[in-house]
Formats: C-alpha cells, sequence, structure tokens
C-alpha cells in the first residue's frame, strides 16, 4: 500500500496464484486459518462497521490479505493487521522490520482489536476516502474497487483479490450488521447492575452509533454493554485505553462488569454529595464510581491506605 500501510508484495503474489491455482485453492492449511480467522474477528468487524459504516465484509477481506489470515511477522509479534506504520504523532508501541525501507517502524498494539479499531480511523479520517462512505454498506464491489481507486494499494490486483476473497469465504453475509442466526445483542439498559443501583446520573447526548453517553457529578461517561470491555470504548470513543483504565481507577487488563459505569473524562476529586455509608461487600472503586470522585482522593480523605477496603456501615466523607 502507498506510503502509510505495509506492502506485502509477496504475500500478494502468493494469494493471487491462490486464486488461479485449483491445487493451491484446495490448501487445506490456509482454508482452517482463513475459517479461524473469520470466526475470531468477524464480531469486532461488524462492530467496526455499526461505528463507522465500512463494511464488515472488506475489514475482513483486507485483515485476511494483509496479515495471512492473522500469521504474518507483523500479526503475530505486533497485532498489526492491516499493516499501519508510525507516522508523526503515534504515541504507542513500535514495532520495526525491514518493508520499502530497511528498518522501517510500524505501529505494535497491546490487542489486534486496536488494529482493527486504528485501522477504521484511518479511513475514516483520509479525504481521499471520503466518497467511499457515499457507498452502502452491502456493496462490497463498489468498496473495492474505490479503495484501489484511492490509492490505497499499488497491487492492481488488489479490487480483485477483495472481491475474490469476500466472495469466497461468503463474508457480505457480515454486512447485514449480525450474523444470521445469532441474537442481536441488546441495548445498553438503563439499569445499572446490582452495585450501582442507587448511582446518579444523567442523560447527556448521543454518542458514536447514537450510544447514550451521560454525566455523572459533572462527569462524562457511558455504561457498559453486555460483552464489552475498555477496548471497545476505546474504539468507540476513540479515547487511547490506557487514559480509560486511568479515568476509572483501573490497573491496566483489570475487567470491568456488564452494567460498570466507565467515566470517558477525569472524575473530581470531591462529591456534591457530602457522605455514604458503605454497604455490605462494597469496595473503594465500587463507591468512587457510584459517586464520580477519584479513588486516590477517596482514600487520602477517609484515612484509608490504597488496597484496603472499608467495612460496612463506615461512613465515608465524599468533599
Amino acid at each position: 500500500m502507498k506510503q502509510t500501510y505495509h506492502r506485502l508484495p509477496l504475500l500478494l503474489l502468493l494469494l493471487s496464484c491462490l486464486f488461479l491455482s485449483p491445487a493451491l485453492a484446495q490448501s487445506p492449511d490456509y482454508e482452517a486459518a482463513v475459517k479461524d480467522y473469520i470466526d475470531l474477528y468477524k464480531d469486532i468487524a461488524i462492530r467496526e462497521m455499526n461505528q463507522y459504516g465500512i463494511p464488515a465484509s472488506i475489514t475482513l477481506a483486507q485483515g485476511i490479505i494483509e496479515s495471512n489470515a492473522g500469521r504474518s511477522t507483523l500479526a503475530q509479534k505486533a497485532n498489526n493487521h492491516f499493516g499501519i506504520k508510525c507516522h508523526n504523532g503515534w504515541n504507542g508501541g513500535s514495532y520495526y522490520m525491514d518493508d520499502d525501507k530497511p528498518n522501517e517502524c510500524f505501529r505494535k498494539y497491546g490487542d489486534p482489536k486496536e488494529s482493527f479499531c486504528d485501522h477504521s480511523i484511518f479511513l475514516t479520517t483520509r479525504d481521499r476516502y471520503k466518497s467511499l462512505f457515499t457507498l452502502k454498506t452491502n456493496d462490497y464491489k463498489g468498496w473495492a474497487r474505490g479503495l484501489k481507486s484511492a490509492g490505497y494499494a499499488t497491487n492492481p490486483q488488489y479490487a480483485d483479490l477483495l472481491i475474490k476473497t469476500i466472495e469466497r469465504f461468503s463474508l457480505d453475509k457480515f454486512d447485514n450488521g449480525y450474523i444470521p442466526g445469532v441474537p442481536v445483542p441488546p441495548v445498553p439498559a438503563a439499569v445499572l447492575a446490582s452495585a450501582f443501583s442507587k448511582m446518579k446520573y444523567d442523560y447527556f447526548a448521543p454518542g458514536p452509533g447514537g450510544r447514550k453517553t451521560y454525566t455523572n457529578n459533572h462527569t462524562w461517561m457511558v455504561i457498559t454493554a453486555p460483552g464489552e470491555d475498555l477496548r471497545d470504548i476505546s474504539c468507540a470513543f476513540d479515547i487511547p485505553v490506557r487514559r480509560l483504565y486511568r479515568y476509572n481507577d483501573l490497573k491496566i487488563g483489570e475487567n470491568i462488569h456488564d452494567g460498570d459505569p466507565v467515566y470517558l473524562a477525569k472524575k473530581r476529586g470531591r462529591s456534591e454529595v457530602k457522605v455514604h455509608k458503605v454497604e455490605k461487600g462494597q469496595t473503594m472503586w465500587q463507591i468512587a464510581q457510584l459517586y464520580g470522585v477519584k479513588m486516590h482522593r477517596l482514600c487520602v480523605r477517609n484515612g484509608i491506605e490504597p488496597g484496603q477496603e472499608p467495612q460496612a456501615g463506615q461512613i465515608l466523607r465524599l468533599r
């Protein structure tokens, strides 16, 4: 691909042969690798389509071609499935390998989801791809040809490779939004999980894809949807995932649960509510999230050491 993306001429040549040679076309290793890849990433591609309007079939086909169905060195070592190079302004991890020039810098992600998200952001923020978003998400042929015309790849057969990959593996069925026969995931519920049933928050505005966002203690937040994690929220709102961990007083890798509040900006040091009576089983993290206050400030204000939990019935000062 031109400039921004990793060129894979050898890989594209092999894939071209794959579609032309009956013997290679039946390669069980390749067939199995692609099917595994689709199973792993179809839901991510659908989620990206719903958020950004890029056909899931196109995203999957590009990932299959660019990463050799997840088996390329870049995908294995850097979770980079689309060959995005570092460029100015990149503050994340880096992986160096020879490409157009020796020892070029490629973006390194903590998880493949970040690579898919970055791919979506790349396409939606470059002027040369604007015309693609006038096409319907079920027009995979138009998208494939449009990507080639816009200069996404230098391989003259790139559009045909995308179309053949989509049709060979029936990827266009994912452009309907959800996999046939699989229930549509429920919309995030307005009622919070039991730990946050008494939380007070106000509707703020629709977010990406019309998702509801709220404010609590004057801080922007969302409610975690079923099966969602911080990386999903990071991609949806284009907020670095490490920042979300920090905003929500979480260590990298800690889990969130369905119905948890997730703050999209820094919480405040104090609450408008003066005190809180600790209920049985409540943790400092839950209380900090409940009132939209920084956990460190909450601990210091109440003389509680980091890692310690309050006692049931204890009165905590919130301001």
